[in-house]
Protein backbone atom coordinates (compact mmCIF):
# COMPACT_ATOMS: atom_id res chain seq x y z
CA UNK A 1 0.00 0.00 0.00
CA UNK A 2 2.71 2.55 0.82
CA UNK A 3 4.42 1.64 -2.46
CA UNK A 4 1.18 2.18 -4.39
CA UNK A 5 0.61 5.48 -2.64
CA UNK A 6 4.16 6.60 -3.47
CA UNK A 7 3.70 5.57 -7.08
CA UNK A 8 0.44 7.46 -7.39
CA UNK A 9 1.92 10.57 -5.84
CA UNK A 10 4.96 10.34 -8.09
CA UNK A 11 2.75 9.95 -11.14
CA UNK A 12 0.73 12.98 -10.12
CA UNK A 13 3.93 14.97 -9.63
CA UNK A 14 5.25 13.89 -13.01
CA UNK A 15 1.96 14.79 -14.67
CA UNK A 16 2.02 18.18 -13.00
CA UNK A 17 5.65 18.72 -14.04
CA UNK A 18 4.85 17.65 -17.59
CA UNK A 19 1.87 20.01 -17.65
CA UNK A 20 4.04 22.91 -16.49
CA UNK A 21 6.70 22.06 -19.10
CA UNK A 22 4.12 21.84 -21.87
CA UNK A 23 2.58 25.08 -20.71
CA UNK A 24 6.01 26.75 -20.64
CA UNK A 25 6.87 25.41 -24.12
CA UNK A 26 3.53 26.63 -25.41
CA UNK A 27 4.16 30.08 -23.92
CA UNK A 28 7.62 30.30 -25.50
CA UNK A 29 6.29 29.33 -28.93
CA UNK A 30 3.48 31.86 -28.64
CA UNK A 31 5.97 34.56 -27.64
CA UNK A 32 8.16 33.71 -30.61
CA UNK A 33 5.23 33.71 -33.02
CA UNK A 34 4.17 37.14 -31.74
CA UNK A 35 7.70 38.28 -32.51
CA UNK A 36 7.36 36.87 -36.05
CA UNK A 37 4.10 38.78 -36.48
CA UNK A 38 5.65 42.00 -35.18
CA UNK A 39 8.67 41.61 -37.45
CA UNK A 40 6.51 41.00 -40.51
CA UNK A 41 4.35 44.01 -39.69
CA UNK A 42 7.55 46.08 -39.65
CA UNK A 43 8.58 44.64 -43.04
CA UNK A 44 5.24 45.68 -44.54
CA UNK A 45 5.40 49.18 -43.07
CA UNK A 46 8.87 49.65 -44.54
CA UNK A 47 7.82 48.19 -47.91
CA UNK A 48 4.30 49.49 -48.60
CA UNK A 49 4.24 48.68 -52.33
CA UNK A 50 5.28 45.11 -51.52
CA UNK A 51 2.48 45.03 -48.95
CA UNK A 52 0.04 46.00 -51.69
CA UNK A 53 1.23 43.08 -53.83
CA UNK A 54 0.41 40.76 -50.91
CA UNK A 55 -3.13 42.11 -50.61
CA UNK A 56 -2.36 44.21 -47.51
CA UNK A 57 -3.98 47.47 -48.56
CA UNK A 58 -3.65 49.79 -45.56
CA UNK A 59 -0.42 51.33 -46.90
CA UNK A 60 -1.68 51.81 -50.45
CA UNK A 61 -1.01 55.55 -50.62
CA UNK A 62 2.60 55.20 -49.44
CA UNK A 63 6.02 54.62 -50.96
CA UNK A 64 9.08 53.18 -49.19
CA UNK A 65 11.25 55.76 -47.47
CA UNK A 66 14.73 55.75 -49.10
CA UNK A 67 16.21 58.29 -46.68
CA UNK A 68 19.25 57.61 -44.53
CA UNK A 69 17.13 58.38 -41.46
CA UNK A 70 14.65 55.65 -42.38
CA UNK A 71 17.54 53.24 -43.03
CA UNK A 72 18.95 53.89 -39.57
CA UNK A 73 15.51 53.42 -38.02
CA UNK A 74 15.21 50.07 -39.78
CA UNK A 75 18.59 48.94 -38.46
CA UNK A 76 17.59 50.06 -34.95
CA UNK A 77 14.42 48.00 -35.23
CA UNK A 78 16.48 45.00 -36.39
CA UNK A 79 18.65 45.30 -33.28
CA UNK A 80 15.55 45.44 -31.10
CA UNK A 81 14.20 42.26 -32.70
CA UNK A 82 17.55 40.57 -32.11
CA UNK A 83 17.35 41.52 -28.45
CA UNK A 84 13.91 39.92 -28.23
CA UNK A 85 15.14 36.81 -30.05
CA UNK A 86 18.05 36.44 -27.65
CA UNK A 87 15.59 36.32 -24.75
CA UNK A 88 13.95 33.24 -26.27
CA UNK A 89 15.61 29.89 -25.63
CA UNK A 90 15.54 28.07 -29.00
CA UNK A 91 15.60 24.67 -27.29
CA UNK A 92 12.18 25.45 -25.79
CA UNK A 93 10.67 25.96 -29.26
CA UNK A 94 9.13 23.42 -31.60
CA UNK A 95 11.52 21.98 -34.18
CA UNK A 96 9.91 24.12 -36.90
CA UNK A 97 10.29 27.27 -34.82
CA UNK A 98 13.88 26.41 -33.92
CA UNK A 99 14.67 26.67 -37.64
CA UNK A 100 12.57 29.84 -37.95
CA UNK A 101 14.44 31.33 -35.00
CA UNK A 102 17.83 30.57 -36.56
CA UNK A 103 16.88 31.92 -39.99
CA UNK A 104 15.32 35.13 -38.70
CA UNK A 105 18.37 35.68 -36.49
CA UNK A 106 20.61 35.31 -39.55
CA UNK A 107 18.52 37.78 -41.57
CA UNK A 108 18.61 40.39 -38.82
CA UNK A 109 22.31 39.91 -38.11
CA UNK A 110 23.05 40.39 -41.81
CA UNK A 111 21.01 43.60 -41.82
CA UNK A 112 22.86 44.94 -38.81
CA UNK A 113 26.25 43.89 -40.20
CA UNK A 114 25.60 45.61 -43.54
CA UNK A 115 24.87 48.89 -41.75
CA UNK A 116 28.42 48.96 -40.38
CA UNK A 117 29.76 49.49 -43.90
CA UNK A 118 29.49 52.45 -46.23
CA UNK A 119 28.35 50.16 -49.02
CA UNK A 120 25.36 49.09 -46.96
CA UNK A 121 24.35 52.61 -46.02
CA UNK A 122 25.04 54.61 -49.13
CA UNK A 123 25.32 52.55 -52.32
CA UNK A 124 21.77 52.63 -53.62
CA UNK A 125 22.95 53.22 -57.20
CA UNK A 126 24.34 50.46 -59.40
CA UNK A 127 24.93 50.55 -63.14
CA UNK A 128 21.50 48.93 -63.61
CA UNK A 129 19.55 50.11 -60.59
CA UNK A 130 18.64 53.20 -58.62
CA UNK A 131 15.78 55.04 -56.93
CA UNK A 132 14.27 56.30 -60.21
CA UNK A 133 14.24 52.76 -61.62
CA UNK A 134 12.56 51.52 -58.46
CA UNK A 135 9.73 53.90 -59.29
CA UNK A 136 9.44 52.96 -62.97
CA UNK A 137 9.46 49.22 -62.24
CA UNK A 138 6.88 49.68 -59.49
CA UNK A 139 4.23 50.46 -62.10
CA UNK A 140 4.33 46.88 -63.33
CA UNK A 141 4.08 45.42 -59.83
CA UNK A 142 0.92 47.16 -58.64
CA UNK A 143 -2.66 45.95 -59.15
CA UNK A 144 -5.01 47.97 -61.36
CA UNK A 145 -8.41 46.36 -61.00
CA UNK A 146 -10.58 48.73 -58.96
CA UNK A 147 -11.18 52.44 -58.51
CA UNK A 148 -9.24 52.33 -55.22
CA UNK A 149 -6.23 50.89 -57.06
CA UNK A 150 -6.13 53.96 -59.30
CA UNK A 151 -6.77 56.34 -56.41
CA UNK A 152 -3.87 54.90 -54.44
CA UNK A 153 -1.66 55.02 -57.53
CA UNK A 154 -2.33 58.74 -57.94
CA UNK A 155 -1.44 59.25 -54.29
CA UNK A 156 1.82 57.40 -54.90
CA UNK A 157 2.55 59.50 -57.97
CA UNK A 158 2.18 62.58 -55.78
CA UNK A 159 4.71 61.09 -53.32
CA UNK A 160 7.36 60.26 -55.93
CA UNK A 161 9.11 63.66 -56.04
CA UNK A 162 9.77 63.51 -52.29
CA UNK A 163 11.02 59.93 -52.73
CA UNK A 164 13.60 61.05 -55.29
CA UNK A 165 14.67 64.01 -53.17
CA UNK A 166 15.23 61.81 -50.12
CA UNK A 167 17.20 59.30 -52.17
CA UNK A 168 19.32 62.13 -53.55
CA UNK A 169 20.19 63.29 -50.03
CA UNK A 170 21.26 59.75 -49.09
CA UNK A 171 23.45 59.43 -52.19
CA UNK A 172 24.98 62.82 -51.39
CA UNK A 173 25.79 61.59 -47.87
CA UNK A 174 27.60 58.69 -49.49
CA UNK A 175 29.58 61.09 -51.69
CA UNK A 176 30.58 63.04 -48.58
CA UNK A 177 31.76 59.80 -46.97
CA UNK A 178 33.77 58.78 -50.03
CA UNK A 179 31.36 56.10 -51.29
CA UNK A 180 30.76 56.49 -55.02
CA UNK A 181 30.58 54.09 -57.96
CA UNK A 182 33.47 53.74 -60.43
CA UNK A 183 33.45 55.91 -63.55
CA UNK A 184 33.49 53.53 -66.49
CA UNK A 185 30.66 51.14 -65.48
CA UNK A 186 28.34 54.13 -64.94
CA UNK A 187 29.04 55.75 -68.30
CA UNK A 188 25.70 56.51 -69.98
CA UNK A 189 23.74 55.86 -66.78
CA UNK A 190 22.16 59.32 -66.97
CA UNK A 191 20.14 58.17 -69.98
CA UNK A 192 18.04 55.92 -67.72
CA UNK A 193 16.91 59.12 -65.98
CA UNK A 194 16.61 61.33 -69.03
CA UNK A 195 14.34 58.90 -70.88
CA UNK A 196 11.58 59.69 -68.37
CA UNK A 197 11.88 63.46 -68.80
CA UNK A 198 9.31 63.43 -71.61
CA UNK A 199 8.00 66.56 -73.31
CA UNK A 200 4.37 65.45 -73.00
CA UNK A 201 3.20 63.77 -69.80
CA UNK A 202 0.85 61.49 -71.72
CA UNK A 203 3.96 59.76 -73.16
CA UNK A 204 5.34 59.00 -69.69
CA UNK A 205 5.71 55.37 -68.57
CA UNK A 206 3.89 56.46 -65.41
CA UNK A 207 0.72 56.96 -67.43
CA UNK A 208 0.72 53.35 -68.69
CA UNK A 209 -1.85 52.14 -66.10
CA UNK A 210 -4.41 54.51 -67.64
CA UNK A 211 -4.12 53.01 -71.11
CA UNK A 212 -6.90 50.50 -70.36
CA UNK A 213 -9.90 51.07 -68.12
CA UNK A 214 -11.24 48.05 -66.19
CA UNK A 215 -14.94 47.46 -66.83
CA UNK A 216 -15.78 47.73 -63.13
CA UNK A 217 -14.40 51.28 -62.89
CA UNK A 218 -16.75 54.20 -63.57
CA UNK A 219 -15.67 56.03 -66.74
CA UNK A 220 -16.12 59.54 -65.35
CA UNK A 221 -14.12 58.81 -62.19
CA UNK A 222 -11.47 57.00 -64.20
CA UNK A 223 -11.02 60.00 -66.47
CA UNK A 224 -10.80 62.32 -63.47
CA UNK A 225 -8.05 60.19 -61.96
CA UNK A 226 -6.24 60.00 -65.29
CA UNK A 227 -6.28 63.81 -65.51
CA UNK A 228 -4.99 64.07 -61.93
CA UNK A 229 -2.20 61.61 -62.73
CA UNK A 230 -1.22 63.50 -65.87
CA UNK A 231 -1.10 66.78 -63.96
CA UNK A 232 1.02 65.16 -61.21
CA UNK A 233 3.45 63.71 -63.74
CA UNK A 234 3.69 66.97 -65.67
CA UNK A 235 3.91 69.43 -62.78
CA UNK A 236 5.77 67.42 -60.15
CA UNK A 237 7.29 64.14 -61.30
CA UNK A 238 9.04 65.20 -64.51
CA UNK A 239 10.62 68.20 -62.69
CA UNK A 240 11.74 65.79 -59.93
CA UNK A 241 13.39 63.56 -62.54
CA UNK A 242 15.05 66.67 -63.96
CA UNK A 243 16.44 67.54 -60.50
CA UNK A 244 17.75 64.01 -60.08
CA UNK A 245 19.27 64.16 -63.58
CA UNK A 246 21.03 67.44 -62.77
CA UNK A 247 22.30 66.02 -59.46
CA UNK A 248 23.69 62.95 -61.16
CA UNK A 249 25.42 64.91 -63.93
CA UNK A 250 26.72 67.83 -61.87
CA UNK A 251 27.44 66.26 -58.47
CA UNK A 252 27.71 62.47 -58.70
CA UNK A 253 29.29 61.62 -62.05
CA UNK A 254 32.17 64.16 -61.76
CA UNK A 255 33.23 62.55 -58.45
CA UNK A 256 33.14 58.95 -59.74
CA UNK A 257 35.89 56.59 -58.59
CA UNK A 258 38.60 56.14 -61.26
CA UNK A 259 39.37 52.70 -59.78
CA UNK A 260 36.99 49.74 -59.74
CA UNK A 261 37.41 47.64 -56.57
CA UNK A 262 35.63 48.09 -53.26
CA UNK A 263 39.08 47.77 -51.71
CA UNK A 264 39.75 51.32 -52.99
CA UNK A 265 36.91 52.75 -50.87
CA UNK A 266 36.93 53.66 -47.15
CA UNK A 267 36.60 50.40 -45.22
CA UNK A 268 36.07 48.58 -48.50
CA UNK A 269 38.20 45.53 -47.66
CA UNK A 270 36.02 44.68 -44.67
CA UNK A 271 32.91 45.45 -46.70
CA UNK A 272 33.82 42.94 -49.39
CA UNK A 273 34.56 40.25 -46.80
CA UNK A 274 31.04 40.87 -45.47
CA UNK A 275 29.61 40.60 -48.97
CA UNK A 276 31.36 37.26 -49.60
CA UNK A 277 29.90 35.84 -46.39
CA UNK A 278 26.47 37.31 -47.08
CA UNK A 279 26.13 36.05 -50.65
CA UNK A 280 27.60 32.58 -50.07
CA UNK A 281 26.32 31.90 -46.50
CA UNK A 282 29.74 30.33 -45.89
CA UNK A 283 33.01 31.27 -44.21
CA UNK A 284 34.91 31.00 -47.49
CA UNK A 285 37.54 33.69 -48.01
CA UNK A 286 37.81 35.66 -51.22
CA UNK A 287 40.98 33.70 -52.06
CA UNK A 288 39.19 30.38 -51.59
CA UNK A 289 36.30 31.49 -53.79
CA UNK A 290 38.76 32.69 -56.43
CA UNK A 291 40.50 29.29 -56.49
CA UNK A 292 37.21 27.39 -56.69
CA UNK A 293 36.40 29.53 -59.71
CA UNK A 294 39.71 28.77 -61.41
CA UNK A 295 39.14 25.04 -60.89
CA UNK A 296 35.65 25.22 -62.38
CA UNK A 297 36.88 27.26 -65.35
CA UNK A 298 39.45 24.57 -66.12
CA UNK A 299 36.93 21.72 -65.82
CA UNK A 300 34.25 23.39 -67.95
CA UNK A 301 36.80 24.35 -70.60
CA UNK A 302 37.64 20.66 -71.03
CA UNK A 303 33.95 19.87 -71.54
CA UNK A 304 33.68 22.71 -74.05
CA UNK A 305 36.57 21.27 -76.05
CA UNK A 306 34.76 17.91 -76.22
CA UNK A 307 31.59 19.58 -77.54
CA UNK A 308 33.60 21.42 -80.22
CA UNK A 309 34.98 18.07 -81.37
CA UNK A 310 31.46 16.64 -81.50
CA UNK A 311 30.46 19.51 -83.78
CA UNK A 312 33.20 18.49 -86.21
CA UNK A 313 34.83 21.92 -86.03
CA UNK A 314 38.48 21.89 -87.15
CA UNK A 315 39.77 25.17 -85.70
CA UNK A 316 40.93 26.05 -82.17
CA UNK A 317 38.79 27.44 -79.33
CA UNK A 318 39.15 31.06 -80.41
CA UNK A 319 38.27 30.22 -83.98
CA UNK A 320 35.16 28.40 -82.71
CA UNK A 321 34.12 31.42 -80.67
CA UNK A 322 34.65 33.68 -83.66
CA UNK A 323 32.54 31.34 -85.80
CA UNK A 324 29.69 31.45 -83.28
CA UNK A 325 29.86 35.22 -82.91
CA UNK A 326 29.99 36.03 -86.61
CA UNK A 327 27.55 33.54 -88.12
CA UNK A 328 24.24 35.43 -88.52
CA UNK A 329 22.30 32.14 -88.57
CA UNK A 330 22.82 31.86 -84.81
CA UNK A 331 21.10 35.18 -84.05
CA UNK A 332 17.47 36.34 -84.12
CA UNK A 333 16.55 38.91 -86.73
CA UNK A 334 13.65 40.47 -84.81
CA UNK A 335 12.48 40.76 -81.20
CA UNK A 336 9.47 38.63 -82.15
CA UNK A 337 11.71 35.78 -83.34
CA UNK A 338 13.60 35.78 -80.04
CA UNK A 339 10.38 35.84 -78.01
CA UNK A 340 8.86 33.00 -80.07
CA UNK A 341 11.95 30.87 -79.47
CA UNK A 342 11.76 31.56 -75.72
CA UNK A 343 8.06 30.66 -75.67
CA UNK A 344 8.64 27.33 -77.44
CA UNK A 345 11.47 26.34 -75.09
CA UNK A 346 9.51 27.30 -71.99
CA UNK A 347 6.40 25.43 -73.08
CA UNK A 348 8.43 22.32 -73.88
CA UNK A 349 9.94 22.35 -70.37
CA UNK A 350 6.50 22.82 -68.80
CA UNK A 351 5.58 19.39 -70.13
CA UNK A 352 8.71 17.75 -68.70
CA UNK A 353 8.38 19.02 -65.12
CA UNK A 354 6.48 15.99 -63.71
CA UNK A 355 9.53 13.86 -64.53
CA UNK A 356 11.62 15.98 -62.19
CA UNK A 357 9.24 17.12 -59.41
CA UNK A 358 6.48 15.66 -57.30
CA UNK A 359 5.14 19.07 -56.29
CA UNK A 360 4.68 22.01 -58.66
CA UNK A 361 3.47 25.58 -58.00
CA UNK A 362 -0.08 26.56 -58.93
CA UNK A 363 0.91 30.05 -60.08
CA UNK A 364 1.72 30.37 -63.82
CA UNK A 365 4.32 32.60 -65.40
CA UNK A 366 4.37 34.83 -68.47
CA UNK A 367 6.90 36.33 -70.88
CA UNK A 368 7.67 40.03 -71.35
CA UNK A 369 10.31 42.09 -73.08
CA UNK A 370 12.67 44.07 -70.83
CA UNK A 371 11.67 47.78 -70.91
CA UNK A 372 13.62 49.84 -73.42
CA UNK A 373 14.86 52.37 -70.83
CA UNK A 374 17.10 49.77 -69.18
CA UNK A 375 17.51 47.07 -71.85
CA UNK A 376 20.87 48.08 -73.32
CA UNK A 377 22.58 48.39 -69.93
CA UNK A 378 21.03 45.41 -68.18
CA UNK A 379 21.39 41.64 -68.33
CA UNK A 380 20.08 39.31 -71.02
CA UNK A 381 17.03 38.31 -68.92
CA UNK A 382 15.59 38.40 -65.42
CA UNK A 383 12.62 37.09 -63.43
CA UNK A 384 9.91 38.95 -61.48
CA UNK A 385 8.16 37.00 -58.72
CA UNK A 386 4.33 36.64 -58.64
CA UNK A 387 2.23 38.89 -56.44
CA UNK A 388 1.69 37.28 -53.08
CA UNK A 389 -2.07 37.80 -53.28
CA UNK A 390 -2.31 35.92 -56.59
CA UNK A 391 -3.23 39.01 -58.60
CA UNK A 392 -0.16 38.88 -60.85
CA UNK A 393 1.72 35.94 -62.34
CA UNK A 394 5.47 35.55 -62.31
CA UNK A 395 7.22 37.00 -65.36
CA UNK A 396 10.30 36.01 -67.31
CA UNK A 397 11.67 39.24 -68.83
CA UNK A 398 13.73 38.80 -72.01
CA UNK A 399 16.14 41.34 -73.47
CA UNK A 400 15.32 42.05 -77.12
CA UNK A 401 17.82 44.85 -77.66
CA UNK A 402 21.16 44.40 -79.48
CA UNK A 403 19.97 41.17 -81.08
CA UNK A 404 23.26 40.48 -82.83
CA UNK A 405 24.81 39.86 -79.39
CA UNK A 406 22.14 37.41 -78.12
CA UNK A 407 22.56 33.98 -79.75
CA UNK A 408 19.64 31.58 -80.07
CA UNK A 409 21.74 28.59 -78.99
CA UNK A 410 21.94 29.99 -75.42
CA UNK A 411 18.17 30.37 -75.01
CA UNK A 412 17.55 26.86 -73.65
CA UNK A 413 19.90 27.38 -70.69
CA UNK A 414 18.64 30.93 -70.16
CA UNK A 415 14.97 29.92 -70.15
CA UNK A 416 15.47 26.94 -67.84
CA UNK A 417 17.24 29.25 -65.39
CA UNK A 418 14.79 32.16 -65.38
CA UNK A 419 11.45 30.34 -65.70
CA UNK A 420 11.11 26.59 -65.09
CA UNK A 421 12.56 24.58 -63.52
CA UNK A 422 14.54 27.57 -62.27
CA UNK A 423 13.43 30.81 -60.66
CA UNK A 424 9.70 30.67 -61.30
CA UNK A 425 9.26 27.13 -60.06
CA UNK A 426 11.36 27.68 -56.92
CA UNK A 427 10.06 31.14 -55.99
CA UNK A 428 6.40 30.57 -56.82
CA UNK A 429 6.48 27.28 -54.92
CA UNK A 430 8.07 28.94 -51.88
CA UNK A 431 5.21 31.45 -51.79
CA UNK A 432 2.74 28.56 -51.57
CA UNK A 433 4.52 26.71 -48.75
CA UNK A 434 3.29 26.68 -45.14
CA UNK A 435 6.13 28.88 -43.90
CA UNK A 436 6.42 32.17 -42.03
CA UNK A 437 6.15 35.12 -44.38
CA UNK A 438 9.77 36.18 -43.99
CA UNK A 439 10.74 32.80 -45.47
CA UNK A 440 8.02 32.68 -48.14
CA UNK A 441 9.07 36.02 -49.60
CA UNK A 442 12.72 36.15 -48.57
CA UNK A 443 15.56 33.70 -48.32
CA UNK A 444 19.18 33.42 -49.33
CA UNK A 445 20.49 34.52 -52.73
CA UNK A 446 22.97 31.62 -52.81
CA UNK A 447 20.07 29.16 -52.77
CA UNK A 448 17.91 31.05 -55.29
CA UNK A 449 20.68 31.59 -57.82
CA UNK A 450 22.33 28.26 -57.10
CA UNK A 451 19.03 26.57 -57.88
CA UNK A 452 18.69 28.59 -61.08
CA UNK A 453 22.09 27.44 -62.33
CA UNK A 454 21.46 23.85 -61.21
CA UNK A 455 18.20 23.96 -63.17
CA UNK A 456 20.01 24.69 -66.42
CA UNK A 457 21.75 21.32 -66.12
CA UNK A 458 18.44 19.52 -65.57
CA UNK A 459 17.70 20.05 -69.25
CA UNK A 460 20.19 17.27 -70.00
CA UNK A 461 17.83 14.83 -68.24
CA UNK A 462 14.66 15.70 -70.18
CA UNK A 463 15.64 16.13 -73.81
CA UNK A 464 17.22 19.55 -74.14
CA UNK A 465 20.68 20.44 -75.55
CA UNK A 466 20.34 17.99 -78.43
CA UNK A 467 22.86 19.78 -80.69
CA UNK A 468 26.51 20.65 -80.01
CA UNK A 469 25.53 24.31 -80.32
CA UNK A 470 22.83 24.32 -77.64
CA UNK A 471 25.01 22.15 -75.39
CA UNK A 472 27.86 24.62 -75.88
CA UNK A 473 25.35 27.34 -75.02
CA UNK A 474 24.67 25.54 -71.74
CA UNK A 475 28.39 25.19 -71.02
CA UNK A 476 29.01 28.84 -71.92
CA UNK A 477 26.44 29.81 -69.30
CA UNK A 478 28.01 27.54 -66.69
CA UNK A 479 31.43 28.95 -67.61
CA UNK A 480 29.98 32.46 -67.26
CA UNK A 481 29.07 31.71 -63.63
CA UNK A 482 32.44 30.06 -62.93
CA UNK A 483 34.20 33.12 -64.34
CA UNK A 484 32.18 35.25 -61.93
CA UNK A 485 33.96 33.64 -58.98
CA UNK A 486 37.31 34.58 -60.48
CA UNK A 487 36.40 38.03 -61.77
CA UNK A 488 34.36 39.31 -58.80
CA UNK A 489 37.05 38.38 -56.31
CA UNK A 490 39.75 39.61 -58.69
CA UNK A 491 38.13 43.03 -58.99
CA UNK A 492 37.38 43.56 -55.33
CA UNK A 493 40.19 41.79 -53.48
CA UNK A 494 43.10 41.32 -55.89
CA UNK A 495 43.46 44.68 -57.56
CA UNK A 496 42.22 43.61 -61.01
CA UNK A 497 41.40 46.34 -63.49
CA UNK A 498 38.17 46.45 -65.44
CA UNK A 499 40.06 45.47 -68.59
CA UNK A 500 41.63 42.44 -66.89
CA UNK A 501 38.16 41.25 -65.93
CA UNK A 502 36.81 41.84 -69.44
CA UNK A 503 39.74 39.96 -71.00
CA UNK A 504 39.32 36.97 -68.68
CA UNK A 505 35.60 36.74 -69.38
CA UNK A 506 36.06 37.15 -73.14
CA UNK A 507 38.78 34.49 -73.32
CA UNK A 508 36.84 31.87 -71.39
CA UNK A 509 33.08 32.40 -71.39
CA UNK A 510 31.95 32.32 -75.01
CA UNK A 511 29.73 35.36 -74.33
CA UNK A 512 29.49 38.21 -76.80
CA UNK A 513 31.63 41.24 -76.01
CA UNK A 514 28.52 43.31 -75.26
CA UNK A 515 27.42 40.78 -72.65
CA UNK A 516 30.93 40.49 -71.23
CA UNK A 517 31.22 44.25 -70.69
CA UNK A 518 27.69 44.50 -69.28
CA UNK A 519 28.40 41.66 -66.85
CA UNK A 520 31.77 42.96 -65.68
CA UNK A 521 30.23 46.37 -65.01
CA UNK A 522 27.52 44.62 -63.02
CA UNK A 523 30.10 42.88 -60.80
CA UNK A 524 31.97 46.14 -60.27
CA UNK A 525 28.91 48.06 -59.08
CA UNK A 526 27.20 45.17 -57.24
CA UNK A 527 30.07 43.44 -55.40
CA UNK A 528 29.67 39.87 -54.16
CA UNK A 529 26.26 39.04 -55.64
CA UNK A 530 27.79 37.19 -58.59
CA UNK A 531 29.40 34.67 -56.21
CA UNK A 532 26.06 33.16 -55.23
CA UNK A 533 25.35 31.26 -58.45
CA UNK A 534 28.26 28.84 -58.67
CA UNK A 535 28.74 28.37 -54.93
CA UNK A 536 25.06 27.46 -54.52
CA UNK A 537 24.95 25.19 -57.57
CA UNK A 538 28.07 23.29 -56.49
CA UNK A 539 26.51 22.56 -53.09
CA UNK A 540 23.22 21.32 -54.59
CA UNK A 541 25.10 19.08 -57.03
CA UNK A 542 27.30 17.79 -54.21
CA UNK A 543 24.24 16.91 -52.13
CA UNK A 544 22.59 15.16 -55.07
CA UNK A 545 25.73 13.15 -55.89
CA UNK A 546 25.96 12.00 -52.29
CA UNK A 547 22.26 11.08 -52.22
CA UNK A 548 22.61 9.06 -55.44
CA UNK A 549 25.63 7.26 -54.01
CA UNK A 550 23.95 6.53 -50.68
CA UNK A 551 20.57 5.44 -52.05
CA UNK A 552 21.62 3.73 -55.26
CA UNK A 553 18.61 2.31 -57.11
CA UNK A 554 16.32 3.78 -54.43
CA UNK A 555 17.23 7.35 -55.40
CA UNK A 556 14.21 9.26 -56.74
CA UNK A 557 15.10 12.59 -58.33
CA UNK A 558 11.55 13.89 -57.83
CA UNK A 559 11.73 13.20 -54.10
CA UNK A 560 15.19 14.78 -53.86
CA UNK A 561 14.06 17.97 -55.61
CA UNK A 562 10.94 18.22 -53.47
CA UNK A 563 13.09 17.90 -50.35
CA UNK A 564 15.51 20.60 -51.54
CA UNK A 565 12.66 23.02 -52.23
CA UNK A 566 10.26 22.33 -49.36
CA UNK A 567 11.79 24.81 -46.91
CA UNK A 568 12.26 27.84 -49.12
CA UNK A 569 15.63 29.46 -49.86
CA UNK A 570 17.94 28.22 -47.11
CA UNK A 571 21.56 28.94 -46.17
CA UNK A 572 23.77 26.19 -47.58
CA UNK A 573 24.69 24.67 -44.23
CA UNK A 574 21.01 24.37 -43.29
CA UNK A 575 20.18 22.83 -46.67
CA UNK A 576 22.94 20.29 -46.12
CA UNK A 577 21.47 19.37 -42.73
CA UNK A 578 18.00 18.98 -44.27
CA UNK A 579 19.25 16.63 -46.98
CA UNK A 580 21.48 14.64 -44.62
CA UNK A 581 18.60 14.15 -42.17
CA UNK A 582 16.37 13.01 -45.05
CA UNK A 583 19.04 10.53 -46.15
CA UNK A 584 19.45 9.23 -42.62
CA UNK A 585 15.70 8.66 -42.33
CA UNK A 586 15.66 6.71 -45.60
CA UNK A 587 18.68 4.63 -44.72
Amino acid sequence: MPFLAFTALTALALLASSSVLAHTTSDVNQRFERLLDDHWARVLIENPTFATSLGVRKYDALLPDPSLEAYRASVKAANQFLTRLNLIDPSALSSANQLNHALLTLDLENQVAAAKHGGGKYMILTNRGGPHLQLTSMVGRLPFFTLKDYQSYVARLNAMPAYLDKATARIQAGLDAGWVQPCEPMRGYEQSIKTHMVADAKDSAFMAPFSNKPNVVDTKKFNQLRDQAKASVEQNLIPAFARFYDFYNSSYAPKCNPKVGTDTLPGGVDYYEHRVRFFTTTDLSADEVHNIGLGEVSRIRSEMDEVIKQAGFKGDFNAWLNYLKTNPDFYPKTPEQRMRAVAAISKKMDGELPKLFGKLPRMPYGLKEIPADIAKKTTTAYYQRPAGDGSRAGFYFVNTSLLDTRPLYQLEALSLHEAVPGHHLQIALAQELDLPNFRKYGGQTVFVEGWGLYSERLGLEVGFYQTPYTNFGRLSYEMWRACRLVVDTGLHSKGWTRQQAIDFMAENSGLSMNNVVSEVDRYITWPGQALAYKIGELKIRELRTNAEKQLGAEFDVREFHDKVLENGALPLSVLEDVINNWLASKL
